[in-house]
């Protein structure tokens, strides 16, 4: 019998805002109840959450690949994990160098790189929109005189749809290339039509498991920030099927083994075409809302369990019940009063909910997914019954706002500030 205590590194821990001390949390509780010890490293000032529960927190550079191995050199870990998108190159390095279960570094450097993961996926015979990496605004130009619109511009690799917009005509190119963050590269590709969804899951002895299928709503061009996410998403089996094997496709294609999985994808007349594949669990709440939906199941604890050789084929992975997340939009202007907000949080079925402005706040265009205003998730019997309570809850909210022309000139000297 081996009595060598368990242990995990959370590398990178976890962003100091609401979604992100419930992340960390709530892995570290997993870990906790597997009787797992926790060493913890951050690069945000500490959260006292993670600190209250790791067994040992450290500050360090944690994005930084090098740095993170010349750390943990001489360190032993059974399962290292991490849940920030910068941090997974950095991850899957420190996996291979203290010898536990991990991904491939180089393929973790080919998904963190959109367009490096694209090229990949064609490679693989897998359907993709026509793509191209530029350098500046000129080459962009090129790209457009080439190929049918419209288009897509992004970051090369970013999260939270920072940056990401559509170009619907060649005139709107400038706007959107000088609306990208200060970044060297961007990707420029063809607009896919057809609705957004994403695949969860995790990989059980080294082959991915598809947990569910999330539908997305997204607020509208030129920005493609999501407005909220139906978990599961109301498919017939056949569409399902497609969407499961184009993405275990995708994650064997491209040489991934470990951990979570969250790969996003339209559906098109086509067939599915791919998006971003992440690493990583999703954001906006999908790791609730999947916890919710499928009873019984630790998101993490179900990859500490497969990297620890545990038995995981007792689970029950398939959801029985549905969540949905609405993200809330007021229109632009300096917040004066908020209506509605305290019978929303009444209601039994809301599993989460949180307001991220507040009166006296002023609110722009909404960008990137920090600009919105708040959320709600509520828990239902059926994928269309939380939907539907998840729109009644969000219109009962009212933001009401002075949109005159002093709070509109605030708001654009703040955005430059």
């Amino acid at each position: 019998m081996n009595d060598t205590p368990r242990s995990l590194l959370f590398w990178g821990g976890s962003a100091p805002m609401d979604l992100g001390r419930d992340v960390g949390s709530r892995l570290l509780r997993q870990a906790a109840a597997r009787e797992v010890g926790t060493q913890v490293t951050v690069e945000f000032p500490n959260v006292p959450e993670l600190a209250a529960l790791a067994d040992a927190l450290y500050r360090t550079e944690v994005e930084d690949p090098t740095a993170a191995v010349a750390w943990a050199r001489g360190r032993r870990f059974d399962v290292v994990l991490g849940v920030r998108e910068q941090v997974q190159v950095a991850i899957a390095e420190v996996a291979r160098a203290v010898g536990a279960p991990g991904n491939p570094p180089e393929a973790v450097r080919t998904v963190r790189d959109k367009d490096r993961c694209r090229q990949a996926l064609c490679e693989a015979g897998l359907p993709q929109p026509e793509f191209r990496l530029c350098a500046d605004l000129a080459e962009a130009r090129t790209f457009l005189d080439g190929t049918t619109g419209p288009w897509i511009v992004k970051p090369r690799d970013a999260s939270g749809s920072l940056g990401v917009r559509k170009v619907a005509a060649p005139e709107d190119l400038a706007a959107a290339v000088a609306a990208l963050p200060a970044r060297t590269g961007f990707i420029v590709e063809q607009f896919v039509e057809g609705p957004e969804y994403s695949v969860e899951g995790v990989f059980l002895r080294g082959e991915p498991r598809v947990l569910a299928v999330t539908e997305k709503e997204l607020l509208p061009p030129p920005n493609f920030v999501e407005a909220g996410h139906v978990l599961p998403a109301d498919l017939p089996a056949g569409l399902r099927r497609e969407f499961e094997q184009a993405v275990t496709g995708a994650l064997g294609a491209l040489g991934l083994r470990f951990g979570v999985f969250h790969v996003e994808l339209w559906s098109t007349a086509d067939g599915p075409v791919l998006g971003e594949v992440h690493v990583r669990n999703g954001g906006d709440w999908i790791h609730l809302m999947l916890e919710y939906a499928i009873p019984g199941l630790d998101l993490f604890g179900l990859v500490i369990d497969d990297a620890l050789g545990s038995d995981t084929d007792a689970y029950e992975l398939t959801p029985s019940r549905a969540a949905a997340v609405r993200f809330l939009a007021p229109p632009p202007g300096r917040v004066s009063r908020v209506v509605g907000w305290p019978d929303v949080l009444r209601h039994p079925a809301v599993l989460k909910a949180d307001l991220t402005v507040r009166p006296g706040d002023l609110v722009g265009e909404i960008r990137e997914s920090y600009d919105r205003a708040g959320y709600l998730v509520v828990g239902a019997e059926s994928p269309r019954a939380a939907a539907e309570l998840a729109d009644r809850l969000a219109a009962q909210v009212r933001f009401e706002t002075d949109a005159d022309s002093d709070a509109a000139t605030d708001i654009e000297s703040e955005a430059a500030a």
